[in-house]
């Protein structure tokens, strides 16, 4: 497990001094750009990265996901990706690589094997391709065959989850973005569930070296597979740390307590 991203690597992305304001529905002349939603981020991204991103409720972690996969932009600093700047991207380019997984999956009324088909079919990838895509992360996940004619109706909102995980894994992006993606699941399935996920990444795209970023709560899981901390509070960095210099108890205990003041 990385604990230090080596110096000669570049990262794979970068923020520089970015901020996100939400607009006022009617500014006035004494507030025109509304409030801050995150302040002057800096932080870099680098091949091989499980981050957990911490915070309670409200405190941007939403935001910056959202950020990073062009759902929204932001209202001043720079983003890049391998030292291209986000609005020289095409758009649908900049999605296949930063792939974001969100905590309310959607199947968009297609079968499961649509579903995870479809981003597939978009880059014009062979069928036989994609079979071979879909049924080594089915395998490796243990998801039934019986759900491949299933739609999200038929589908817990765990399996549904699951479900938008595969869809992105099978796109190989170089940067996976997980808003909280297996909260419905127990831990147990949880835990063993991210094992083989960090597994078949490195198993499957050993050149990649795809970066992981999560969102979470359940920090006595998800620490196990990082490497780095990312802690927000009121839209701002207040930790950045190699996961072995992290106190996890102390934060922990303080995202708790914020969730009871919350």
């Amino acid at each position: 497990m990385l604990e230090n991203a080596p110096e000669k690597l570049s990262p794979l992305l970068k923020l520089e001094q970015v901020s996100l304001w939400a607009k006022l529905k009617a500014p006035s002349p004494k507030n025109m750009m509304g409030y801050p939603i995150l302040q002057n981020i800096s932080w870099e991204i680098f091949p091989g990265d499980r981050t957990i991103l911490a915070g309670k409720s409200g405190s941007g972690k939403t935001s910056l996901l959202r950020l990073l996969n062009r759902l929204e932009d932001p209202s001043s600093g720079k983003i890049y990706l391998n030292n291209q700047e986000y609005p020289g991207i095409p758009i649908v380019e900049l999605r296949q690589q930063v792939v974001l997984v969100a905590q309310e999956p959607k199947l968009l009324g297609m079968t499961v094997r649509e579903s995870l088909a479809y981003p597939l079919l978009l880059r014009n990838i062979s069928q036989g391709e994609i079979e071979e895509r879909i049924g080594y992360w089915r395998e490796r996940l243990k998801i039934p065959q019986t759900w491949m004619g299933m739609t999200e109706l038929q589908l817990s909102l765990g399996q549904q989850q699951l479900v938008a995980l595969v869809r992105a894994l099978v796109t190989r992006p170089k940067i996976l973005l997980l808003d909280q993606p297996i909260s419905a699941l127990d831990p147990v399935e949880t835990s063993w569930l991210l094992e083989r996920i960090i597994e078949g990444i490195s198993d499957l795209c050993p050149d990649v070296k795809t970066a992981v970023l999560m969102v979470t709560y359940q920090i006595n899981i998800f620490q196990e597979f990082s490497n780095r901390l990312l802690h927000l509070e009121q839209g701002q960095i207040v930790t950045n740390l190699a996961s072995s210099q992290v106190e996890w108890d102390a934060l922990k205990t303080s995202l708790i307590t914020a969730a009871e003041e919350w």
